[in-house]
């Protein structure tokens, strides 16, 4: 239920605790209230706490609010239900992502207003999750699952034939994984009418998934395949999206549809930009942790990735990191802990134990399913943190990456954590002569800082901010 109720955006666009500002939003003048179903509040109302924890809480930030309050207004005014009320929650999270609930609850994270350059394409993923509750997509999609589930059933219980029952079982997951597609291109179509009627620029909803889609880039660092389609996703593929987005964007018949990309940009000036100091920093090839004071360093061309409950790392060649606590009372053995059954396939005869930069340390490997892993777990005080390295090619090279990163765990000095401050926004006017080159050397200490500057300001490669711009930097101040 609660799964087919969150109606996530990752193209349906991809942590902290905190007293949430009730942020009630309704068109003005105030229309006659219609009743939520209570069913759906009482989904939302059960979901709620939930996702708050798993993305880290609400941000409170008095800007970050005003740069969206107005939108949501606007568009629920021009909405196909315009009486009822929406609560919106910005949560404190670097990803890039907006869902919605049954019962009017939406959520756009930090980081999601971070990557728009302004209001119209704020209000355009704002649309966009309105249509699914006005849309009673959580409650179809249920409706979906449950007979998919039934037929499977079905399946499994009348035919004998395994290879028939995975061809019916691949077929039932198809229909509904489309199901779910066509839900968000239905969202894109009526969110974008709704965003024309609203008086905003209707082709904000394209410019959007460009950018994202430039975002997903920069973060892989792998550039996106056109025919890469995953036919298992919920959304439709971009290249699909975007096309519609353009074509109901011009079907509208809205010209000079407010875009408010001045007000917008001098709101978020200031605004935390990436990981929150609670759940340590990404720099580069590094993770470092205040609160915790430890920090450690990937090899070359791994690509990290802080989450609230694991640090995450991935490898050009397809080794996967991760890193997080390991639950071991104070004073146990690590090899007794390795050798405690969490492990598939352990390698007994690889246990060893080692000091890393004066720590205790155990170190191991497995073979199960396919996957060779290495695992390091390591005491730092009272707690103890472990390394899981897996990969389908394993050879010098993995060791190596392994040995390396497991080395490179470290207390870090006061020194280091006092200076450890969270990165922000930073809104700055480009005069005559800059360029994108010249701005992403104020961001050096970012990884392929140009190419950010260039997502985070909505610049195609080759284009260059236009003087008087107002332009986003990632700054450490």
């Amino acid at each position: 239920m609660a799964m087919a109720a969150m109606l996530l955006v990752g193209g349906c666009v991809s942590s902290l605790t905190g007293t949430e500002p009730e942020m009630p939003l309704m068109p003005e003048p105030v229309r006659a209230e219609q009743k939520a179903d209570p069913r759906e509040v009482a989904i939302a109302e059960q979901e709620h706490p939930k996702i708050l924890a798993a993305y880290g809480g609400t941000y409170n930030d008095p800007a970050a609010e005003l740069a969206i309050a107005r939108a949501v207004g606007r568009i629920v005014a021009a909405s196909d239900e315009p009486g009822r009320s929406y609560r919106v929650t910005i949560l404190n999270s670097p990803t890039v992502n907006a869902f919605a609930l049954p019962g009017g609850y939406v959520y756009v994270t930090r980081g999601l207003l971070a990557l728009a350059v302004d209001t119209s394409e704020v209000a355009a993923v704002i649309a966009h999750e309105m249509a699914h509750v006005t849309a009673r997509h959580a409650f179809a999609r249920q409706e979906r699952a449950a007979a998919a589930a039934v037929a499977s059933r079905v399946v499994q219980d009348v035919v004998q034939d395994p290879a028939v029952q995975r061809l019916a079982l691949a077929s039932s997951q198809l229909s509904l994984a489309r199901f779910s597609q066509i839900q968000e291109l239905q969202a894109d179509e009526i969110g974008i009418r709704t965003l024309a009627k609203a008086g905003y620029d209707p082709l904000a909803a394209a410019r959007f998934l460009r950018t994202m889609s430039a975002f997903a880039v920069y973060k892989t660092a792998v550039p996106n395949e056109p025919n890469d389609v995953d036919f298992l996703s919920s959304h439709p593929s971009t290249p699909e999206r975007l096309q519609q987005a353009i074509a109901t964007a011009q079907a509208t018949g809205a010209r000079d549809g407010e875009r408010d990309r001045e007000a917008y940009l001098e709101r978020l000036d200031g605004l935390m930009y990436g990981d929150d100091p609670e759940e340590g920093f990404v720099r580069g090839r590094q993770f470092l942790h205040a609160k915790l004071g430890l920090g450690f360093e990937v090899p070359a061309g791994y690509m990290l990735e802080n989450t609230a409950k694991a640090v995450l790392a991935t490898s050009p060649s397809g080794t996967a990191l991760r890193f997080d606590g390991a639950d071991v009372p104070r004073g146990s053995d690590l090899v007794q802990y390795l050798q405690s059954g969490w492990i598939n396939g352990l390698q007994d005869g690889s246990i060893r134990t080692l000091s890393l930069n004066g720590l205790p340390a155990a170190v191991a490997s497995a073979v199960t399913r396919g996957y060779s892993y290495r695992i390091g777990v390591v005491r730092f005080g009272d707690a103890t943190f472990r390394f899981l390295f897996a990969t389908r090619s394993p050879g010098p090279a993995f060791e190596a990456e392994f040995e390396s990163t497991l080395r490179s765990f470290r207390p870090l000095t006061a020194d280091e954590q006092l200076g450890l401050k969270p990165l922000r926004l930073q809104i700055v006017t480009a005069r005559r002569g800059d360029t994108a080159a010249m701005f992403a050397r104020r961001m050096g200490f970012m990884d392929r800082p140009e190419q950010l500057f260039r997502v985070l300001n909505g610049l195609a490669p080759g284009e260059e901010p236009v003087a008087g711009q107002r332009v986003k930097l990632v700054s450490e101040s």
